[in-house]
């Protein structure tokens, strides 16, 4: 069978994937996806990303998105209607931060409405050109309600997340899914959370199956998303230990060279 008469639903990361190094989402991507709509394709997009940050950015796609983001902890419908959602208990939270973390590591609450933090950090700013999703910083200490979307960890060094990681789910057994979305982002969520869960949730409502599917990743918290669809594609910019993990699955350009819409355009469109 080919691939576009196998083909119903298209589901893509965000950062690293359908967005260039810039943050944005290139003029022809949005081409290649206006089309994809007119040809009855379900869009999903599947983001680490706040709802808040994530809805006007996918909203410059200019059609219908089931959105489902801070890795599956959330879906929108197309319609921006709150479908699911998820937190981390309060109490759970206040374990981790109580494991006495390298003051050098950022740390981040994923609240409803603001990201609190323990300190302003330029990298994480960036990713925001136009914010929609407001920082605060605070003393996790003296909040008494901690529940959160998610929390995050981030630092240049992988390893030293890596050791934080190990120490978490040593003194954390079975309590929290985590992933990688980039080498210097680690992030905790609710041990039912992942982009898959959430994707299969969506592809349940609509009457379809991860075999009707094709996803596009370039992060671990992409592993089982690729994993599960009928076809799965690792950007090239991905992280060599993920397309090595991955191997079995193709690589194609990079987010900066729009390998998603060029591959979506080539294969499905045929263009």
């Amino acid at each position: 069978m080919l691939l576009k008469e196998k083909i119903k639903v298209v589901i893509s990361d965000l950062d690293g994937t359908l967005l260039n190094s810039d943050h944005k989402i290139s003029q022809y991507t949005k081409t290649v996806f206006q089309e994809l709509h007119n040809q009855n394709y379900l869009i999903i997009v599947a983001t680490g990303r706040h709802h808040l940050d994530a809805i006007p950015i996918v909203a410059g796609l200019n059609v219908p998105v089931y959105l489902v983001t801070s890795n599956g902890a959330r879906i929108h419908s197309p319609e921006k209607e709150l479908l699911f959602s998820v937190n981390m208990e309060s109490d759970a939270i206040k374990s981790i931060l109580s494991l006495d973390i390298d003051p050098e590591i950022t740390t981040v609450l994923f609240r409803e409405n603001i990201w609190q933090t323990n300190k302003h950090n330029e990298k994480l700013n960036e990713f925001q050109p136009e914010v929609n999703y407001h920082p605060e910083v605070v003393d996790f200490s003296s909040i008494e309600d901690l529940s959160a979307i998610k929390v995050f960890f981030t630092h240049p060094r992988h390893s030293k997340l890596i050791e934080l990681r190990d120490r978490i789910l040593e003194n954390h057994t079975g309590l929290f899914s985590h992933a990688f979305s980039l080498p210097f982002c680690l992030e905790f969520m609710d041990k039912s959370v992942d982009k898959s869960v959430a994707i299969a949730k969506i592809l349940e409502k609509e009457n379809f199956v991860f075999e009707q599917t094709i996803s596009f990743g370039d992060g671990y918290n992409d592993e089982n998303m690729l994993k599960s669809s009928g076809k799965a594609l690792v950007m090239g910019n991905a992280p060599e230990s993920l397309k090595n993990k991955l191997s079995h699955l193709e690589v194609i350009m990079t987010n900066d060279n729009e390998g998603v819409a060029k591959y979506i355009a080539q294969e499905l469109l045929n263009n």
